[in-house]
């Protein structure tokens, strides 16, 4: 009987296309552009399809030299997982196999007599090596059933060569496109640099950092702060030329930058803070919700060491001049590729706003940056026109030196009654009703508001009532004493007589305690004049609680004059006491009404408090009466009106009438620093 088989044509026929079709999608798969991950799973898969194998895969070479498991298809049916031993052979075979550089077949449980190698498997293994030009690269292995004639397996071995230069190309391509992605980040990073280091202005240079940088990283955003002290400030933000620094989300991205400089240690966020610093994590959650943010790096600049050959083990301590912030806004994750870009966007920053700060700080230097930008003011054309100038500037500036001017010290004043008092509730209880309003004419004594006080009408009640049931056991044990009694009974009813007596008298004092007390829930006026406090305060007093000593109302007698309060900053009281010594202590004082702007009014100094007291943002100040003259006081003038005063203090040259806070706060704040 022939051992030869038949085979119909159309199978065959059919078989081929299939074939054919699947080599069709491996050279499709080797010309797009897709991962080497997606590719050898995709190359393999339909290898495997093709040689209706059992299974396969590719072992490629890492940057060790070592084998890593790149795609697989049913490798778990080989059984290699089962035995270390297995696996060792395996390994030792594949080995031998890269190391000849050529494919091969290997039957099943081969197992080599000059080495450790060989096949443990039930399954023919059929090994292709994988080349980029001459480097290998790695090789496929593909589990074949055995069985099969010798030219079958020569024919398996071959057509996986031929599907290993279909890989080789895509591995040549990918190569290329790898050196064109190259050359094309180092013409990237030439220009990131050539930009970087091309100003020598600090704030140019932030802005040339945060916006080539973030071409170069491929971030969402990248911000570069500076130093300032011991706070870093956000100078520049990529994409845009300015922004508000006094937002939320700036001054939450300064005080992150802030903390993480002073830590010294780079920061990268990417949605974990569980190994974070307290004060760290505490910043990063606070800019992350105002930001929302899915990835933050933050990298503290410090000025490159000017002795790089300083003994290793001696310590140095880095000085920090800024830091550098890359963000990722609409995706996770920073890839190593992105990783190794934003350290050399740090590393040259560093140098590049090292060297900007330090030309930035030479002294003077924005005095000479505008001359030497000036140098047309000294052209021949110009240069009678730049002396003339000169000269008016000259002459402007001994005439603040030479020309005296009335030395004047501003302070806020309003115009007060000179007789004005306060009226205070005397006891606590409930306003129930007002009986004036703003602007009446009172008399004094006359009633203005009543309270009411359940708490003292309760006390009274209770007062009278032991008053009254004293007064009738007194007037029964008198009753009983003109009767005949036994002695000792006698003598106990006169005991308890004397002691009911001194119990009426006590509650007599205190009912008229209480009803003293009541008769104070109707507030007086303690003057005669007109009630000055403002309706809107008037009504609230209505149904209003008010407690012992509370200001109720205000009554001021205008009849007898008025009076300017002006509140002097404490800083200026020294010119004025200095010119009471000189002058006497009635200054003269010009002020004027800010409700009728008109001719300058004059008037002298009275009274000033011992005192200083604090006046909200005008922080200590000095109460200055001033004297006025009645007739300038308008007739529709009202306690409280906004009065600008100003009190003579002397002569004094133009120039520190006109400076004198700025020399004033340079002598405090600064020369007396120093």
């Amino acid at each position: 009987m022939s051992t030869e088989q038949s085979y119909e044509p159309e199978l065959v026929d059919q078989t081929r296309q299939q074939i054919r079709r699947i080599v069709s999608e491996i050279e499709g798969l080797a010309r797009a552009e897709i991962s080497p991950e997606e590719f050898y799973e995709g190359f393999l898969h339909r290898v495997v399809a093709a040689l209706a194998a059992v299974g396969g895969a590719v072992w490629t070479l890492d940057e060790d030299g070592r084998l890593a498991l790149s795609s697989q298809s049913n490798l778990a049916e080989t059984r290699l997982h089962e035995s270390e031993e297995d696996q060792h052979k395996h390994g030792k075979l594949l080995r031998k196999v890269l190391s000849s550089g050529e494919g091969t077949v290997v039957q099943p449980r081969f197992a080599s007599p000059d080495d450790d190698s060989g096949n443990p498997t039930d399954a023919l293994l059929v090994l292709a090596i994988l080349k980029s030009d001459t480097e290998v690269r790695g090789l496929v292995e593909i589990f074949q059933r055995s069985g099969g004639r010798p030219a079958v397996e020569r024919g398996y071995l071959r057509f996986l060569m031929q599907m290993c230069d279909l890989a080789e190309d895509y591995l040549k391509t990918r190569q290329l496109r790898l050196f064109s992605d190259r050359q094309a980040i180092w013409t990237q990073l030439e220009q990131f640099t050539r930009l970087a280091h091309s100003s020598l202005e600090p704030r140019a240079t932030a802005y040339t950092l945060a916006n080539e940088g973030r071409r170069l990283v491929e971030c969402d955003r990248v911000s570069v702060a500076i130093r300032k002290g011991n706070k870093c400030r956000i100078e520049a933000v990529s994409g845009q030329e300015t922004f508000d620094k006094r937002s939320n989300t700036v001054t939450l991205l300064g005080n992150l930058a802030t903390v993480v400089v002073k830590a010294g240690e780079p920061l990268w966020y990417l949605g974990d803070t569980r190994d974070l610093a307290p004060q760290v994590e505490e910043a990063v959650e606070a800019y992350v919700d105002e930001s929302h943010s899915k990835a933050v790096v933050v990298l503290p600049l410090a000025k490159p060491n000017d002795e790089p050959d300083k003994v290793e083990h001696e310590h140095h301590t880095p000085e920090y001049i800024g830091a550098l912030i890359i963000e990722q806004i609409n995706t996770d994750g920073i890839p190593a590729t992105m990783r190794r870009r934003v350290d050399v966007v740090a590393e040259h920053g560093s140098t590049a706003l090292t060297n900007s700060l330090e030309h930035d700080s030479l002294f003077l230097m924005p005095v000479w940056r505008a001359i030497g930008k000036s140098k047309w003011i000294v052209s021949a054309r110009t240069l009678p026109k730049t002396l003339a100038i000169v000269v008016a500037v000259l002459v402007a500036i001994a005439s603040l030196f030479f020309i005296p001017a009335r030395f004047l010290l501003h302070g806020k004043a309003t115009l007060q009654p000179i007789v004005q008092r306060e009226v205070f509730a005397s006891e606590p209880g409930t306003v129930v009703e007002v009986l004036v309003k703003h602007g009446d004419e009172v008399q004094k004594d006359q009633e203005l508001v009543k309270l009411y006080s359940a708490e003292l009408d309760l006390q009274l009640t209770a007062k009278q009532g032991d008053l009254q049931e004293t007064n009738a056991r007194v007037r029964e044990l008198h009753r009983n004493l003109t009767q005949d009694l036994p002695p000792d009974q006698k003598a106990h009813a006169e005991s308890e007589l004397a002691v009911n007596k001194q119990r009426l008298n006590d509650l007599t004092a205190q009912v008229k305690q209480l009803e003293n007390r009541k008769s104070h829930l109707v507030i007086k006026s303690p003057i005669a004049g007109k009630v000055v406090t403002w309706k809107d305060q008037i009504e609230q007093l209505e149904g209003r609680p008010v407690d012992r000593g509370q200001r109720v109302l205000e009554i001021a007698d205008l009849s007898k004059g008025w009076v300017i309060e002006a509140r002097m900053p404490e800083d200026r009281m020294g010119h004025i006491l200095k010119a009471q010594n000189e002058f006497g202590k009635n200054l003269p004082v010009d002020y004027m009404f800010e409700t009728h702007p008109g001719p300058t009014l004059n008037g002298k100094v009275i009274d000033i408090h011992g005192a200083a007291e604090v006046q909200g943002e005008e922080g200590n100040t000095v109460l200055v009466k001033v004297a006025v003259d009645d007739d300038d006081i308008p007739a529709d003038s009202r306690p409280g009106s906004g009065v600008s005063a100003k009190v003579y203090c002397g002569q004094r040259s133009l120039g520190y009438v006109w400076f004198h806070d700025v020399i004033e706060f340079i002598q405090s704040k600064i020369l007396f620093r120093i």
